[in-house]
């Protein structure tokens, strides 16, 4: 552990000057790739801020160890990996509903596909870092309570099943999302184009919201 004088009293953040900002982001631009390189058990800080061309003392003044800068890039990468979300799905447009549901869908698993090997590792450290995967239920559990609200202001206006529990369709929906992506561009276990894979997961989605079951039918 270093010693106090290396480590802000803000750390991770650390400053929030300009120049603040572009070290930081040095850093975990070079550890993420530290990781995808050599796996998160393998990595070491020397690693990263050589990758950076940093020093120690740098790298201790934003992050508290290795474990914590990880925590870091996970952060960031699920914030982006849902921002379609409120980019498109959530967002005020003319946009009809089904194409909002295929853009979103197309730039999740654009962006999944881009990141495959670290959401590979995400997944990993989640089974034994509590905070790991705190963090990642916290982020699901925040954007399922924000689809289970859009799915009821469908459902107010006729356009989804009113037969559907907002809560449980949006889990489901985003656990299928998640899964069909990481069998897909981690595992391999999907075989068709990207095109075609967009095309029937937001399919899915629209099937699974209609507006055609009788109300009153279980």
């Amino acid at each position: 552990m270093p010693p106090p004088a290396m480590r802000s009293k803000d750390a991770p953040n650390g400053p929030r000057s300009g120049k603040g900002e572009r070290t930081r982001e040095r850093l975990l631009e070079a550890a993420k790739a530290v990781f995808e390189e050599h796996g998160f058990l393998n990595a070491r800080i020397e690693d990263i801020v050589m990758r950076a061309g940093l020093s120690h003392g740098n790298f201790y003044y934003y992050f508290d160890s290795k474990e914590d800068v990880f925590r870091a890039i996970a952060a960031a990468l699920d914030e982006r990996l849902f921002a379609p979300l409120d980019e498109v799905i959530l967002a005020e447009s003319g946009l009809p509903h089904g194409q909002r549901i295929r853009e979103a869908s197309r730039r999740y698993l654009e962006y999944y596909r881009r990141e495959a090997r670290m959401m590979d590792l995400i997944e990993q450290v989640s089974r034994y870092d509590p905070e790991i995967n705190a963090l990642r239920l916290a982020h699901h559990k925040r954007n399922t309570e924000r689809v289970a609200e859009s799915i009821r202001q469908q459902q107010l206006r006729g356009a989804a099943d009113p037969n559907l529990d907002p809560t449980i369709v949006a889990m489901a929906l985003g656990a299928l999302t998640q899964r069909f992506a990481e069998l897909w561009f981690v595992h391999g276990a999907v075989h068709c184009t990207f095109e075609r894979g967009v095309e029937q997961l937001s399919r899915i989605y629209e099937n699974a919201l209609r507006a055609n079951v009788p109300k009153g039918g279980r």
